[in-house]
């Protein structure tokens, strides 16, 4: 099969390259095999090919990708519901910065357990669904460790991206700040939670309130600001689908995706600018 693969840590210009004979990953009784029709990239992607996770990471050579949609092709002894020509979606690392698969997304098929994945929901196509999953399910377990109530008031860093995008369709905006222009630090009001998505938790702290708490999802953050690891977990894009079936919730991609499988390089060029509106998709995995 074909895949992006990297078989030694740096920049990805250096060391991500397409093969063309891979094999194709054995599942275990508990995953089923997905033919990939779709992916997208998140920050953890770059970081990890640059050796973020050391000791915590798989052996090398790597497949990167932690976001899929496709279509199921096989399926193990052990699944109970999912079954073939089934199209659904997940991330496919239930711990993404403890040992994530050796073989991720950016290939022509990839094995999952049966427990990270959901049926795609009939309303999304497979680039709009590949960009969800490690996103929403972030924002989710995000709000519910902060125990977020409609009561409160909660100030997003980094609405425009990946996760923020979802905290604010899933909760609204009364007002947007520009960064550039202004420090959000300095505002009058302070906030119930602040969710930093961007490193900015020392600030963040500033900027809520007495009693309030500090979600981050960016290493570094200090106590009393938490910062916590999302856990993926199929039965949240379920709990969610009805919410994006009926365009409640929506995907975000970037204007300039989704990325064709052989411009992969150039979808981590634009990664790399920090400036991506929403998520890039890589669509059409062959």
């Amino acid at each position: 099969m074909k895949g992006w693969l990297y078989t030694g840590y740096g920049d990805f210009k250096e060391v991500l390259e397409l093969e063309t004979e891979l094999g194709i990953p054995i599942i275990s009784e508990d995953q089923v095999l997905v033919k990939v029709v779709a992916a997208a990239l998140n920050p953890i992607d770059a970081k990890r090919m640059d050796g973020f996770l050391g000791k915590n990471d798989s052996p090398l050579p790597i497949v990167p990708g932690y976001d899929v949609a496709g279509v199921v092709v096989r399926v193990g002894s052990n699944v109970k519901k999912l079954k073939m020509g089934d199209e659904v979606y997940g991330n496919i690392n239930e711990k993404p910065l403890n040992h994530p698969k050796q073989f991720g997304t950016l290939a022509e098929f990839t094995a999952v357990e049966e427990k990270l994945l959901a049926v795609k929901p009939s309303s999304l196509n497979f680039a709009e669904a590949a960009s969800i999953p490690l996103a929403i399910e972030t924002a989710y377990e995000g709000l519910e460790r902060a125990k977020f109530s409609g009561s409160k008031s909660i100030l997003v860093l980094g609405g425009a991206g990946g996760v923020g995008t979802f905290v604010i369709q899933s909760l609204g905006a009364d007002f947007a700040i520009d960064y550039t222009k202004q420090n959000f630090e300095d505002l009058p009001e302070k906030f119930d939670v602040v969710f930093d998505t961007v490193g900015q938790s020392d600030r963040a702290l500033k900027a809520v309130q007495e009693g309030g708490i500090v979600v981050s999802i960016v290493g570094g953050a200090k106590p009393p600001a938490l910062l916590f690891v999302v856990t993926s977990d199929g039965s949240v894009l379920e709990k969610l689908s009805p919410f994006l079936e009926t365009k409640k919730v929506k995907p975000v991609i970037d204007p300039k995706s989704p990325f064709p499988f052989s411009r992969v390089l150039d979808a981590f060029s634009h990664l790399a600018t920090c400036r991506a509106t929403g998520k890039i998709a890589i669509y059409p995995v062959p």
